[in-house]
């Protein structure tokens, strides 16, 4: 048993000194937490902040009864009120996407906005009424939305009433480009200049592409709902030469919608993808959040996933056994806040797996978060778990952070004939954060879990009597059962508006009973992430990087080492593809990490995955 006592005391003095030097805070690293993919072990909890705005109509009134969406890291709404006002509650730092509804009036642009603790007011949002007085949907054209008084309505350019336009800098260098297809080209006519080819092929592309996208988001013009739709292109390499090897490239297709609209006191959203090929799958999720300013914070919903493969892996086929496998969970939690300093959240997911011996895994947890000091924002949180997870979950149990795909890969126990075993993990944790100024956040947490039947996963090995496993199969296998103890610090802190970043360190001691692959041992862990968003071009840049002593290349495993993980992904705004409120990204994702899930998960989980591979993922993301 190891003495907590003297590192409780360590991580109490780190937390005062952290809000009394107020001199030495200025020399902090510049170091921030990431808004949409959580460090590894949860500490430095996202900022949240409250943000206002006001809706006009085009002479300036305040308007009453606007539904107004906040599309991002979390989904939010809000009804303006007699004064045109309204106010987002403690939404968590990153950029959102912000729409304006009112029956009768066009919508107003969307637009993407960064919040920070510096970004608590947006600019007012303009609404116009419609041309002729009426509560109908503008009539679709060609080539866009017509009689609206637009960006996209050519006729508007030289009109006095600019309340529609975006002011900003590169939307009026688009407006005014000497050969712009966004006001240019008529519906039906391609360019025929020097240019023709460039510009006549985006205006094909445009007409074909965004107008059955431009009537279909028409049909929702006066409805506060909203949503984005994917369409993705991904495939996976071990090394950089097996992406020009036609037996390793074989890309595969993914289509995913998602939806979201207030109901009630809360909201609702529904998610759905779905893939094809020898591995054809797909995966449904819908889900209710009653409103952050409520009392009781409720969140239930339920999933369900499909994968049947077609292909010619005998390892695969003999695993599905009756051609399919089908995945369904559901889940419901509470966030009861009992005052302004003490709050309680608990719940449970049941998850049923038609592939194991004992198909239903049930997962509770509870935890306690207390604001000690009145006048002092530090905050102590006390959780306990237990999670039961089968192997293969993260292909059918949606993530609750970072890309959403449907099941991609197929799996199969390591030992021939044999069924599968699901991991059993209980975990007690209790942690400390504290805001200190420019927005430093530091934190850390003392741990302890007791893992049952811990699973290994393993790409590219060949079981006796096997021929080597494609690179889209894994095996899966139990490595025993261990105790492990430790403790984390973190650090984070947001740069600057365009730029957040967070770093954590973790030291872990282990101990195992039923070992097959490792033995007792102490891991070292450290993850830094950055987040960045260039105004200008509208770029989002996420980077996570994971350094870990434990990382295994083989089974039996070598002598642990230091070993690194990655997860990159880049969204870029394609501004000239904009229509009505649909928002267009071009999307590309490079990773290494195999994990989705990280909360509450074994400090083994992503050290025992030998060999993943890269995974590539690119496409197109319309936020409407």
């Amino acid at each position: 048993m190891i003495d907590v006592r003297p590192a409780l005391c360590a991580l109490a003095a780190l937390l005062w000194l952290g809000g009394t030097a107020a001199p030495a805070d200025a020399q902090i690293p510049a170091l921030a937490p990431v808004a949409q993919v959580r460090p590894v072990t949860q500490v430095a909890a996202t900022t949240q902040t409250d943000l206002h705005g006001t809706v006009l109509d085009d002479r300036g009134a305040p308007l009453t009864g606007a539904v107004i969406s906040a599309l991002g890291s979390a989904t939010a709404f809000a009804v303006s009120d007699r004064q045109g006002q309204f106010t987002f509650r403690n939404l968590p730092a990153g950029p959102y996407l912000i729409r304006a509804h009112l029956q009768g009036y066009v919508p107003a642009r969307a637009r993407i906005v960064q919040v920070t603790q510096a970004t608590r007011t947006l600019a007012a949002i303009a609404l116009t009424r419609r041309a002729d007085g009426s509560d109908a949907a503008p009539q679709v054209l060609e080539a866009g939305v017509g009689a609206t008084g637009g960006d996209d309505d050519p006729a508007a350019e030289g009109t006095d009433d600019t309340s529609t336009h975006d002011h900003g800098e590169v939307a009026w260098r688009l407006r005014h480009l000497k050969r712009g297809v966004l006001k240019e080209v008529a519906p039906g006519v391609l360019d025929t200049g020097d240019d023709s080819f460039f510009d006549g092929s985006i205006a094909t592309f445009t007409r074909t592409v965004g107008t059955p996208a431009r009537y279909a988001t028409a049909l929702f013009t006066d409805l506060p709902l909203s949503g984005q739709f994917n369409l993705l292109t991904r495939t996976s390499f071990d090394r950089p030469q097996d992406m020009f090897h036609p037996e390793t490239w074989v890309p595969g297709g993914i289509a995913f919608v998602a939806l979201h609209a207030p109901a009630g006191s809360g909201d609702w959203r529904v998610r759905g993808a779905v893939t094809q090929g020898d591995l054809s799958s797909w995966i449904v999720e819908g889900s209710y959040l009653r409103g952050a300013a409520a009392e009781h914070r409720y969140e239930a919903g339920v999933s369900y996933g499909m994968q049947r493969y077609l292909g010619g892996n005998a390892d695969a086929l003999a695993a599905v056994t009756d051609g399919a496998r089908n995945v369904g969970a559901v889940y419901a939690y509470d966030d009861w806040t009992i005052n302004p300093r003490v709050s309680v959240a608990y719940g449970a997911k049941y998850a049923r797996y038609d592939y194991l011996a004992q198909q239903g895994l049930l997962s509770p947890r509870a935890s306690v978060t207390v604001a000690p000091l009145e006048d002092d924002p530090v905050k102590i949180r006390a959780s306990v778990s237990r999670r039961q997870m089968a192997p293969g979950a993260e292909e059918f149990i949606p993530p609750s952070t970072g890309l959403w795909l449907p099941p991609e890969r197929t799996f199969s126990p390591l030992t021939r004939g044999g069924g599968f075993t699901a991991e059993s993990i209980s975990h007690v944790e209790v942690a400390a954060e504290r805001e200190t100024v420019a927005d430093v956040v530091i934190g850390g947490r003392l741990f302890r879990q007791s893992v049952r039947d811990q699973l290994v996963t393993l790409f590219g090995v060949s079981p006796a009597g096997s021929a080597p496993a494609p690179i889209g199969h894994y095996y899966v296998a139990s490595a025993g059962d261990v105790d492990a103890s430790g403790w984390g610090v973190s650090l984070s802190r947001a740069v600057s508006e365009a730029v957040r970043a967070s770093i954590d360190y973790t030291r872990v001691d282990t101990t195992w009973a039923r070992a097959t692959f490792r033995s007792d041992e102490r891991i070292h862990d450290v993850t830094a992430s950055v987040e960045s968003v260039v105004p200008v071009t509208e770029t989002r840049v996420f980077v996570l990087y994971k350094l870990n002593t434990g990382f295994a290349d083989a089974v039996p495993a070598a002598q642990p080492r230091t070993r690194a993980r990655f997860d990159v992904q880049v969204n870029q705004s394609l501004p000239f593809m904009n229509f009505s409120s649909a928002q267009w990204e071009m999307l590309v994702a490079v990773r290494n990490l195999f994990r989705e899930e990280l909360l509450d998960a074994s400090v083994y989980d992503e050290v025992l995955v030998v060999r993943p591979p890269k995974r590539i993922v690119g496409g197109v993301t319309v936020r409407f």
